[in-house]
């Protein structure tokens, strides 16, 4: 267990019996924090006060400088403790609320962030939002005290105005819903393709300029563009930015694993904090370029990521940690950073020089007079293997000094969302590496899942923490999951994972799918019913849950041959295509299921046994070629006595030939003659 040190006696205040990260770094805060609850709001009605709402999560830089200014101080303090109601939200744990509040902020000012500030009524309608504010106004920006003092007196003398702004706002919001059916088509395809284009930084590789992000759904939907259009300039993007990304600083190259995201445009200076899901989705990018290319530098990425994983972000239980802070000893990157007497000292001054040499470091610095490690000046190829030895000998002597550092903070608590992903990346992994370790964190995972995140009913749940298990399952906790499981299916040929898979999935529809307008909503029917229920389609850091859940429900259509999931599918593009069509490229995810649905998709079935050479030859062509477009089965006399054919009853009729393994290959509903020859297999497989 992760302890939360502070450096002030005071009491605590009712944060500290909570389980979250980011709530126990508020809970010796003099203001009087509620945790989001009904007391909280029955006290503001009681008391007939406005509520203070502050989300955040424990790794975001500005969460903490807003603490620092003004969550730790008594003059904030008394001001919301004597006119508000003050609560804290962790987003991580509560997607739901953060997705509603942070909608109306963006609708409010054009912009959001965290942390996020609300204020609203004790009936929960907000009339006020906006993120980081100093403590008092400065260069411009309204200071939190004169805020808080200006809207505690507005409400005590004219709050029928503040209680006719929210309404007018909650109607505003209501009526947002786009229920204009609109159909999909190439042209869609194609404009978010010249989106993509349009905004590349064809020098420093990535999309825009600073603050620049990984995006790497974008580039998955980029790889699939140039397999199927043919369209050379698509992978050309994908590698660019690629490279210029683990070149960058926003790759730790001491320790492994990406930054969030960088401050600049040339991927140099990071904000510091890493994240399960950015790895986990970059990790996929990487691989599925490895595979597109075969070049080994995408794969040796991949695995330096999964090092860091593994390492560092893995529980005993096998469960994956959320995240590690930007901030420690309360700067920013201090961690990180280096200066060439420290590398000397270490090294020795021949192998220091070296080594700065290699990863652009000098003695003026890069970062406020110190050095990020980066290799943005070096030419990839251009060291011998023998140079290559010296350096991660190097690097390796620094990993061991670094450890010895005080580390940044690490957001310990279990999301089963963001699990899935980590599930899919290794299970994906496992196959186009051909490393079981990754095959085993995965399945690890899923055993850590199925064992803490479920309540007794069998109902998923959304976050573990310190024995804890709590909050029913988002739609991101079954769509990320789900997908995981498919990948592990398709990893580890165990049937046991793709009946999981549609286990889960019937629940999604059961608690998530509108049954008027279809898609899902973001939380459950049975859980707590908010002002709003919304339904998202945005790919944003991670892609949306709507949007990957029309890729599990083709994929599982596919695998199984239920025909009412593909039905679902083209109702989710039905009802988000008018949004999707709008904001083409801020729907690469749910567009790479569209491609998905309308090229030629193979479904492989490989019926043999795992021990026999040409079944596992078979298997080595799938994992090692870049084939979105396919699915696949291997059924081996484990996996029919496992009930794979009770999942997939077409199965039965693929069968060895002649006690060979045999291959079946169908597309566009009709199957090959079954083949036994591996030459042929390969050849057919890579058309």
């Amino acid at each position: 267990m992760q302890k939360y040190d502070t450096h002030y006696s005071r009491e605590p205040n009712r944060l500290i019996n909570e389980k979250s990260p980011y709530l126990l770094q508020h809970a010796h805060n003099p203001v009087d924090w509620f945790p989001w609850c009904a007391e909280a709001f029955q006290k503001a009605h009681r008391e007939s006060k406005p509520v203070f709402l502050s989300i955040g999560y424990s790794t975001c830089h500005w969460c903490h400088v807003m603490e620092r200014e003004s969550f730790e101080t008594q003059e904030v303090a008394n001001v919301l403790n004597q006119h508000f109601i003050s609560i804290k939200v962790d987003r991580e744990e509560r997607p739901d609320i953060d997705n509603i509040y942070m909608g109306i902020c963006q609708a409010l000012t054009g912009q959001g962030g965290w942390p996020l500030t609300i204020i609203m009524t004790p009936d929960k309608k907000p009339f006020f939002a906006g993120t980081y504010l100093p403590k008092h106004s400065k260069m411009g920006l309204m200071g939190l005290v004169e805020l808080l003092t200006n809207i505690s007196q507005t409400w005590y003398e004219n709050k029928d105005m503040l209680l006719q702004s929210s309404e007018q706002l909650i109607r505003a919001m209501q009526s947002k819903d786009d229920k204009t059916i609109s159909v999909i088509s190439d042209d869609d395809i194609k404009n978010a393709f010249l989106e993509l284009q349009h905004s590349f930084d064809s020098n420093n590789g990535g999309f825009g300029y600073a603050p620049k992000f990984p995006m790497p759904h974008s580039l998955m939907f980029l790889l699939r563009y140039w397999k199927i259009y043919k369209n050379e300039d698509a992978l050309k993007i994908v590698e660019k930015t690629l490279e210029s990304m683990y070149y960058g600083g926003i790759f730790d190259h001491i320790g492994f694993g990406f930054s969030r995201y960088s401050t600049d445009s040339k991927w140099l200076v990071p904000h510091f904090e890493k994240m399960l899901y950015d790895n986990a989705l970059l990790s996929i990018a990487y691989l599925e370029t490895y595979q597109a290319t075969s070049k080994s530098q995408y794969r040796e990425i991949a695995e330096k990521i999964f090092s860091y994983i593994l390492r560092d972000m893995t529980s005993e239980m096998g469960g994956f940690y959320s995240a590690e802070d930007a901030d420690s000893e309360g700067e920013e990157g201090k961690f990180y950073v280096w200066t060439t007497d420290e590398i000397i000292s270490v090294l020795g001054l021949s192998d220091a020089q070296m080594f700065c040499t290699h990863y652009n470091i000098t003695a003026s610095g890069n970062f406020e007079g110190k050095n990020i490690p980066n290799l943005i000046n070096i030419k990839a190829g251009k060291i011998s293997d023998q140079e290559q030895t010296k350096i991660d000998s190097c690097r390796q002597k620094l990993f061991n000094q670094r450890e010895k550092r005080i580390h940044p903070h690490k957001d310990d608590k279990i999301l089963t969302s963001w699990n899935g992903l980590m599930i899919a990346a290794l299970s994906f992994g496992s196959r186009a590496l051909g490393d079981t370790k990754y095959l085993n964190a995965a399945e690890k995972a899923v055993d850590f899942i199925m064992n803490n995140l479920e309540d007794k009913n069998g109902r998923l749940l959304a976050r573990y923490r310190d024995g804890e298990s709590a909050y029913l399952g988002y739609v991101d906790d079954y769509a990320f999951l789900i997908w995981g499981l498919i990948e592990l299916y398709e990893a580890s040929h165990k049937p046991k994972y793709l009946k999981y898979a549609l286990e889960l999935n019937q629940q999604l529809i059961d608690y998530f799918w509108d049954e008027e307008q279809g898609g899902l909503f973001l939380y459950g029917k049975d859980s707590e019913q908010l002002l709003l229920r919304p339904k998202d389609s945005y790919d944003g850091s991670t892609p949306s849950g709507n949007s990957v859940s029309t890729m599990n429900f083709l994929r599982l259509a596919r695998l199984t041959g239920k025909s009412e999931l593909e039905e679902m599918a083209k109702k989710q593009f039905e009802l988000f295509g008018n949004m999707i069509k709008t904001y083409p490229s801020s729907h690469t995810f749910f567009l790479m299921s569209y491609l998905f649905s309308s090229s030629d998709t193979k479904e492989v079935v490989i019926a043999g046994e795992l021990q026999q050479d040409n079944t596992k030859k078979m298997i080595q062509t799938i994992n090692t070629s870049f084939l979105p477009n396919m699915v696949f089965h291997v059924t081996t006399e484990d996996s029919i006595n496992e009930g794979l054919s009770e999942l997939v009853p077409f199965i039965e009729n693929h069968k060895k030939v002649n006690d060979s393994t045999s291959a079946y290959i169908c597309k566009n509903y009709s199957c090959q003659e079954p083949i036994t020859d591996l030459g042929y297999f390969e050849e057919a497989i890579r058309q």
